[in-house]
């Protein structure tokens, strides 16, 4: 098991990642990590830069943290996520572009590229809108990621999950090349849909392929 401070750090290293990839600006999005009985998650309102691995914020289960931190306000559904599924052990919350603006028109992600597999799926669904923070916004998203790796946020970004920080920051950043090739592709005409024998195929394939296939 990775201790924690190494998880801390993981978290400080792979939020600095996240302007140069396109992902996030500023204070937006939040990471986390699972953290033996609860999960390690970025503070709230804190620019990327400055967020230390002492700053990171642990919270348990049942949604309580030490007196005089504050982790990010989004923590609810990254608890929630953890709680109801065992093969996740990292979570990324992130509003890029394309990503946001298909969920701003609360679009779903279909099959029409073969790496729609990194969701998981036959699609990248998009949960139903929510004030965040919020438990109704927990639940909307769990339900969404049924099944799933990734999946959009009405009017708000996207969510990409993995069994390792890295895994889950690779995920994003395809979850994000997705948006940005089918919402082009809607420019040109309309994508055709891989058949379900088709998708099935490639996720069979993508269970060993690279960043995709599980870690010990």
């Amino acid at each position: 098991m990775t201790d924690e401070l190494t998880l801390r750090k993981d978290i400080v290293a792979q939020g600095a990642k996240l302007a140069a990839s396109g992902l996030s600006q500023g204070t937006s999005g939040n990471l986390s990590i699972r953290c033996g009985p609860g999960f390690l998650i970025t503070p709230c309102g804190t620019p990327y830069e400055a967020i230390t691995p002492e700053s990171v914020v642990l919270v348990d289960l049942d949604g309580h943290w030490d007196p005089g931190l504050r982790p990010s306000s989004e923590w609810r559904f990254h608890r929630d996520i953890y709680a109801a599924r065992a093969d996740i052990q990292a979570v990324v919350h992130v509003h890029p572009p394309y990503s946001t603006a298909l969920a701003m028109c609360r679009m779903a992600i279909p099959a029409a590229h073969y790496m729609i597999a990194v969701g998981g799926g036959d699609s990248i669904r998009c949960a139903d809108y929510h004030t965040y923070g919020t438990q109704a916004l927990s639940d909307a998203v769990v339900q969404a990621l049924e099944g799933r790796l990734a999946c959009l946020m009405a009017n708000h970004g996207m969510i990409a999950t993995g069994t390792s920080m890295a895994q889950a920051m690779w995920r994003a950043v395809e979850v994000e090349t997705l948006a940005r090739q089918y919402a082009l592709a809607l420019q040109v005409g309309t994508p055709v849909r891989l058949t379900e024998d088709e998708v099935t195929q490639v996720l069979e394939k993508f269970a060993s392929y690279g960043l995709m296939a599980p870690r010990p």
